[in-house]
């Protein structure tokens, strides 16, 4: 892998005494978004499934490295009810709910004709309708403190389409349009929303792909990195989730206030074609 990842202990303690909600954290993108912001100072509210054993691992590990609180929520992100009850324990816990950062996913692929009505309404449901049920519940607070910063992770797929992903694309472009509306309604607030949209990130579920399209066509890994997995992504290189913290870190500082209803790709140029 062609990439430098960041050191977390290089980003600086821009938000202490902030409290962040990272939905869908337990792994991947969202665990390394929040322990960027945790990296910045920021106490946690980690959300998402796993083993117990490995959560209660990755939340030891989090507050004994950056020495904030964290706090974790199995929340079931599909349930309009789940959602609202997790921005509550949020409230109840800390008080306040300064950053939240809509990351909650799951992928299905198929052509449209097959693709299963099951499966399209779970992916709508995770990948856009709970980042609705999060705004919704999180807001009043926000505008009570007079400050918020809502961080909703899109994707490449927001602003460009690929085949045989109907409602992860289909989800992306609401949480792009989301965002906007969201931003638009809370400008005078001191509250933003702004949507990242990545290309490509390596994570272990990436790695896994790698190393099954590499078995299955008997070719070398770095040939499906190239000419498979990033083959619509000029740099030829994967983001790393660190990069991903950096910049939600960015935009919950008081550097990035008037940044808002922006979707950023972070895509190596794919969306640049």
């Amino acid at each position: 892998m062609n990439f430098q990842p960041l050191s977390l202990h290089q980003i600086p303690q821009s938000l202490e005494g902030k409290v962040s909600l990272v939905t869908g954290s337990t792994s991947g993108i969202g665990l390394g978004i929040a322990r960027s912001l945790a990296a910045a100072g920021s106490a946690i509210v980690l959300n998402g499934f796993g083993k117990p054993e490995d959560i209660a691992e990755v939340q030891a590990r989090t507050i004994a490295e950056f020495g904030v609180e964290v706090r974790y929520s199995p929340a079931d992100l599909s349930k309009a009810a789940a959602a609202a009850d997790l921005i509550a324990m949020t409230l109840d816990t800390f008080g306040r709910l300064d950053i939240l950062v809509n990351n909650a996913g799951i992928q299905y692929v198929a052509p449209l004709e097959v693709f299963p009505a099951d499966k399209w309404d779970m992916i709508l449901a995770i990948n856009l309708s709970s980042a609705f049920h999060t705004t919704r519940a999180a807001l009043p607070s926000m505008r009570r403190y007079n400050f918020g910063r809502i961080i909703n992770i899109a994707s490449a797929h927001g602003l460009v389409a690929s085949p045989f992903k109907s409602a992860y694309v289909a989800a992306k472009h609401g949480i792009v349009g989301l965002t906007k509306v969201t931003a638009l309604e809370t400008a005078e607030s001191n509250i933003t929303c702004n949507a990242i949209c990545p290309g490509y990130v390596y994570t272990p579920l990436v790695e896994a792909q790698i190393e099954g399209q590499a078995k299955a066509h008997n070719i070398p890994r770095e040939q499906v990195i190239r000419d498979v997995l990033l083959a619509q992504q000029p740099s030829k290189r994967f983001a790393s989730v660190e990069e991903l913290g950096a910049l939600s870190v960015f935009l919950a500082s008081d550097a990035a206030s008037s940044i808002t209803g922006v979707a950023l790709p972070v895509d190596g140029g794919w969306t640049a074609h």
